[in-house]
């Protein structure tokens, strides 16, 4: 191994050379969704069955994240950054190539596996290269990032199987993973210190692997994952396999904790929760993805199934969040050393709560403005949150144990999005059903708005040539279908104010997202002097 100092680097050229690996796990988590009929017809599978197309990606991806600190320290960062490069590249050639559904499904986990641990390395390394003052816009650029690919992967993923075929979407992927690989050989090396505490930790593990901590995280980690991404589908406990999965995720889950919190060297340091920014800092993030993930679903399904939307419409009305976000991110980038952590934050929370409220009050004359708006509001507000969060989660991190922070930091996350999508996406028929009989009780012949509105519809049918008993029977279809159509517009408006009123909850955690510290502990040389791995 080579100790010879190497020129400073460019930080941005770093920055950049990071940055591929994790605009194309983002962009490809997303590209799929609109392939799906393709993948269907080309593998002959059922609706259930390609979804664990998207499923195993998700799962792969979880279950390495929170590992990345433990493979950097034998490796190196810049080594486990270059193999998850090479292993998401093949795993893309390689689901171009599939013609069988547990062959694609096979190589979408290797690229989980990849994709997985390109984010949290990305953080780590952006953070160990630039000087404390611009970590705010070093996140700024890792956000931009994260924000780009559930954004434009639909619309590029829809061009391409539109215009070429399914297997592009996987292909697309060869040039510029080559790209990345090229760059992160050529500008990225590791710091002195972080590869000398790298070094001395890997002794340690060497002699206490924790091969107990890795196979309870794999397991609680993949079984929880498997439960918010398929228990809606199964009807949560409803179904058995659910609740036998359940349960194997809490007990894996806890006796990871214990071995983590007893182990001589743990795999995994979950002991940085007990810093208090860190763990505020994690879980509002964990929050915040929670709503986004959750309006991100929704807003489509109201667009299309009741305001008459086309997928491609509802897909350029949500453009605009990203846009404003990716806009608004190196701004709040710039100002974050010169305003508290806590003023962006609450600031951002009130904001979305706002946009909830105006979302609340949309009905079937909604227009594409009105979205459009809204969803603008949100762009800055989640700009607001993203970047002071991001960065000030970490600011109390030694650098030796960044990698071990933003693995955490980014399996809480994902699992957080994943689980306001269950939620969210479980509550639609409890919440229509409800709304539904509220409706209901309302329509009854003693009305006199009822009975004339019946009237007038079996009119219109009678004049169509139905006889009186078939438009009746219409009529009081229609009414049926009126009843149903508001009932659901109830049941969105109602889960966009709930999702504003959750988000209040988390103000209590700014008391602990206190401004950075700089100190010695924490500040990263302006020049740093890199090694090469």
């Amino acid at each position: 191994m080579s100790t010879s100092p190497k020129p400073p680097v460019n930080k941005w050229l770093v920055a950049i050379s990071v940055t591929f690996g994790t605009l194309m796990g983002t962009i490809d988590a997303s590209i799929v969704n609109v392939a799906t009929p393709h993948l269907r017809g080309a593998m002959g599978a059922t609706v259930q069955e390609i979804t664990w197309v998207t499923t195993g990606f998700v799962i792969a991806n979880v279950v390495v994240m929170p590992l990345t600190a433990f493979f950097g320290r034998f490796f190196g960062q810049k080594r486990v950054y270059q193999s998850a490069l090479v292993l998401f590249v093949i795993g893309s050639g390689l689901c171009g190539l599939a013609r069988s559904l547990p062959a694609l499904v096979a190589f979408r986990l290797v690229q989980g596996l990849g994709a997985g641990a390109l984010q949290p390395t990305e953080q780590a390394i952006l953070r160990q290269t630039f000087p404390p003052k611009e970590q705010g816009m070093a996140m700024a650029l890792y956000g931009v990032a994260v924000v780009i690919g559930p954004a434009f992967g639909p619309t590029i993923g829809g061009y391409i199987v539109d215009n070429f075929s399914w297997e592009w979407i996987f292909y697309i992927n060869l040039p510029v993973g080559a790209l990345a690989l090229f760059m992160v050989h050529r500008f990225v090396y590791e710091p002195e210190d972080i590869r000398l505490n790298n070094l001395a930790m890997a002794e340690k593990q060497r002699k206490h692997l924790d091969w107990q901590g890795i196979a309870l995280l794999t397991m609680g980690v993949a079984t929880l994952q498997y439960v918010l991404e398929e228990g809606q589908k199964n009807d949560w406990f409803e179904s058995r396999e659910i609740t036998y999965v359940t349960f194997v995720a809490a007990v894996a889950i806890a006796a990871f904790v214990i071995r983590e919190l007893t182990a001589t060297v743990p795999a995994v340091n979950i002991s940085l929760f007990k810093e208090p920014v860190f763990a505020s800092g994690t879980l509002v993030g964990a929050v915040m993805f929670a709503m986004l993930l959750s309006l991100t679903f929704l807003l489509p399904v109201f667009m299309q199934e009741l305001l008459g939307f086309t997928a491609v419409q509802a897909g350029l009305a949500l453009m605009p969040r990203s846009l404003v976000m990716m806009v608004t991110m190196p701004i709040i980038g710039r100002l974050y050393n010169k305003v508290s952590p806590r003023v962006f934050v609450a600031f951002g929370v009130l904001l979305f709560c706002w946009s909830a409220w105006l979302m609340s009050h949309y009905t079937l004359d909604t227009t594409s403005r009105d979205v459009v708006f809204v969803l603008a509001i949100q762009g800055v507000a989640f700009a607001c949150l993203f970047i002071p969060l991001t960065t000030v989660a970490l600011s109390r991190i030694p650098r030796h144990l960044l990698a071990d922070a933003t693995g955490l930091n980014s399996l809480l996350r994902q699992v957080g999005g994943s689980l306001g999508l269950a939620i969210f996406a479980s509550l639609i028929p409890r919440i229509a059903k409800f709304s539904s009989t509220a409706l209901a009780a309302h329509i009854t012949a003693d009305r006199p708005e009822v009975t004339a509105r019946f009237a007038m519809l079996t009119s219109v049918f009678e004049r169509g040539g139905y006889d009186a008993a078939s438009a009746r029977l219409a009529a009081g279809r229609v009414i049926g279908g009126m009843v149903a159509q508001q009932s659901m517009v109830l049941t969105f408006e109602r889960l966009f104010l709930l999702s504003g009123i959750l988000f209040l909850f988390v103000l209590p955690l700014l008391y602990f997202l206190k401004s950075p510290d700089h100190g010695p502990q924490q500040a990263a040389p302006a020049e740093p002097v890199h090694v090469e791995l």
